[in-house]
């Protein structure tokens, strides 16, 4: 179809104005508005990390490295304990990580406490609802997963993440992704749909995968029953509205003390969508920004003798 008497520079600037409005509903997430209630589902999944009984193996660690398909440690990798000198996160090719930290001079225990590091699997993922365009989605075992295929790059999921979890392929030019743990989840990965390759791995059962209701229920159980092991605080029941994961840590040490962050039980998103939805209702700010542009590429227009119109 031919258009007379519309320049290309014309009929980009109204097709990209009509585009962007046509497509503000099809940009957006299928959910974005976090839950009022807070209900989660008797059937989430979810996994209790006992610190009292790690004891730093990383068997974990080649276990998750195996089963996405990363460069797998060898034993004398994992039994070299200079890996501990310093602090580690999770990557974009190690979903986990274990770290060391000592014990205090007065503790009758002599072990270092190990702690594990990765996704927490949020109730209501702040990475979920910061997403633009659905990247991110939070399935009804727990698991948050990612699709790159929707992804723009952005990275608003790594600012968004109260936990500092996902990371980014920066070495990767031509298609990189976020990164971060699936519990297991994710396209091509073996353990898919069952239990997590570093849960099975363990050779202490310090981890333990089921109903996350029944995972708690046992937390608190052990709380009760040992009150001289553990600390009393479950992390991850209630921290930024509840995690599928929780952790039980050593009496007298606060989970600040072990890398953990400290925060309150309200859920990122609740404080943050209210705002985000309000300025970008009906795309009004984008909307606003671009037709600016169209009308500066308007002004700023070439006229009959090939002069470009500048304003006086």
């Amino acid at each position: 179809m031919i258009v007379v008497g519309l320049s290309r520079r014309d009929f980009l600037t109204k097709a990209g104005l009509a585009g962007l409005a046509g497509s503000t509903v099809g940009l957006l997430p299928d959910r974005a508005i976090a839950s009022e209630t807070g209900e989660i589902s008797d059937d989430r999944m979810g996994v209790l990390v006992d610190l009292t009984k790690c004891i730093g193996c990383r068997r974990c660690e080649a276990a998750c490295q195996e089963a996405n398909g990363f460069e797998v440690p060898t034993d004398e990798e994992l039994q070299d304990v200079a890996v501990f000198a310093k602090h580690r996160r999770p990557g974009p090719r190690s979903y986990t990580t274990i770290n060391r930290f000592p014990r205090r001079s007065d503790d009758p225990v002599a072990e270092p406490i190990f702690v594990k590091a990765n996704c927490l699997h949020c109730n209501e993922p702040a990475c979920v609802s910061a997403c633009l365009v659905g990247a991110f989605q939070k399935l009804d075992n727990s698991a948050v997963v990612y699709d790159a295929w929707k992804c723009m790059g952005c990275r608003y999921c790594m600012v968004a993440c109260p936990f500092q979890i996902p990371t980014y392929e920066y070495d990767n030019v031509l298609t990189p992704q976020v990164r971060k743990c699936t519990l297991c989840c994710n396209e091509g990965n073996p353990y898919k749909g069952g239990v997590p390759a570093c849960v099975q791995t363990c050779p202490k059962e310090a981890m333990t995968y089921g109903k996350r209701n029944e995972v708690l229920a046992r937390a608190h159980e052990q709380v009760r029953r040992y009150p001289d092991v553990y600390n009393g605080h479950i992390y991850g029941e209630h921290e930024a509205g509840g995690t599928s994961w929780a952790y039980l840590g050593p009496k007298g040490y606060p989970f600040e003390e072990l890398g953990f962050i400290g925060l309150g039980s309200s859920p990122p998103p609740m404080r943050t969508e209210r705002i985000q939805h309000g300025i970008f209702k009906y795309f009004i700010p984008p909307l606003a920004w671009y037709g600016l542009l169209g009308a500066v590429m308007w002004v700023s227009r070439p006229d009959a003798d090939g002069e470009r119109r500048m304003p006086t």
